[in-house]
């Protein structure tokens, strides 16, 4: 079966991983960065480029976690590493544009996440993004993603196989957006009217860790993976999808706003962990996601891969600074790391490690 040898090609272990990340990915990502850098640098419009510039200032972090999927095949790393950060830095640049928007429309809020529907179609012709706001002159940057996106995703043997679940994940990460950007007296009716109509794909999540599901780009990565390898089969990529949906996703995001809390705060964003009743709840119902997540990575080929990926999620964000400087979120990170199993403690070492290496 074609899966047993793709999971072959799969780092064997945390230090096999970590030296593909440092031997590879990590340089890899840092040029695809500076490269877009220079081209964000250049946009006419000074809110766009202040934006552009920011989502890759404040969240390379992402970009670097996200392109642990191109470790999975060394060979295509070049393409995988092109293409997962060109995502990526679409999605945090469009976060950025909708969290500290003058406006709070869902027509824009929708129309500039086309962009990440159209990179995520060979074949999509390119729309007017800035269509609903003002500032509309970006030289060129947000189109130049999405055709980089597109050109990467044609060269991938096995992309038309994966690409319904993928875009099926793009439509709800396009919903979570609108509904979490518009005005806070609408937002949270907006979110769980939204639930509703999805509730029966997750039903053992609570709306905001469904919520928190769908802002996950990890399956996607997961996916662009699989889709580089010739012969994946529908089968094997409903696998994935439903390995990484919505388990290991939640954990992602959960983890991401578990941190964010107080700068959330600060800056009226809302944030998902805020709906729980306190550290109790927030450590007990994050431990159950963590041990889904474990319990359905092990259901694909090359299990030990998709299990450091969360541990690898764990210790990324429970090592943050930000975590350490919230008492309630310091709490939760150590019942979380109590008894963590080494691998946990040593991906928490290496991300103290890189991120100390991006200041």
């Amino acid at each position: 079966m074609q899966s047993a040898n793709h999971a072959r090609k799969l780092p064997s272990g945390p230090f096999s991983l970590m030296y593909r990340m440092y031997r590879y990915i990590l340089p890899g990502v840092r040029s695809e960065l500076q490269r877009w850098r220079e081209k964000a640098e250049r946009i006419p419009d000074p809110e766009l480029r202040k934006q552009a510039i920011a989502s890759m200032t404040t969240k390379e972090f992402h970009c670097i976690g996200g392109a642990v999927y191109a470790s999975g095949n060394i060979p295509k790393r070049r393409d995988l590493m092109r293409l997962i950060t060109a995502y990526q830095t679409i999605s945090d640049y469009l976060d950025n544009l909708c969290d500290r928007s003058t406006s709070m429309c869902a027509d824009d809020f929708r129309a500039l996440h086309q962009a990440m529907i159209d990179a995520a179609d060979p074949q999509a012709e390119l729309h007017g993004y800035y269509r609903y706001r003002s500032e509309t002159e970006d030289g060129g940057y947000l189109n130049n993603l999405v055709m980089e996106c597109q050109s990467i995703l044609r060269k991938l043997p096995s992309y038309s196989v994966v690409q319904p679940y993928v875009l099926k994940l793009v439509g709800l990460y396009t919903d979570l957006q609108v509904y979490k950007h518009i005005h806070p007296d609408e937002r949270e009716q907006a979110l769980l009217t939204w639930w509703e109509e999805h509730r029966e794909m997750c039903p053992d999540l609570k709306w905001n860790e469904f919520a928190a599901a769908t802002g996950s780009t990890l399956c996607i990565f997961m996916l662009f993976l699989a889709a580089s390898h010739k012969g994946l089969s529908k089968q094997e990529a409903e696998a994935i999808y439903q390995a990484y949906f919505p388990y290991i996703c939640a954990l992602h995001i959960l983890l991401d706003y578990l941190i964010d809390q107080e700068e959330d705060q600060h800056g009226g964003d809302l944030n998902f962990c805020s709906y729980y009743s306190g550290i109790r709840e927030t450590t007990e119902r994050m431990r159950k996601i963590a041990e889904q997540a474990s319990i359905t990575s092990k259901r694909l080929p090359g299990a030990r891969f998709h299990l450091m990926i969360v541990e690898g999620l764990l210790a990324l964000y429970l090592s943050d600074p930000k975590a350490s400087r919230q008492e309630g979120v310091t709490k939760v990170t150590r019942q979380l790391m109590h008894n963590s199993p080494w691998t946990r403690i040593f991906f928490w070492i290496n991300s103290k490690w890189i991120r100390s290496s991006l200041i």
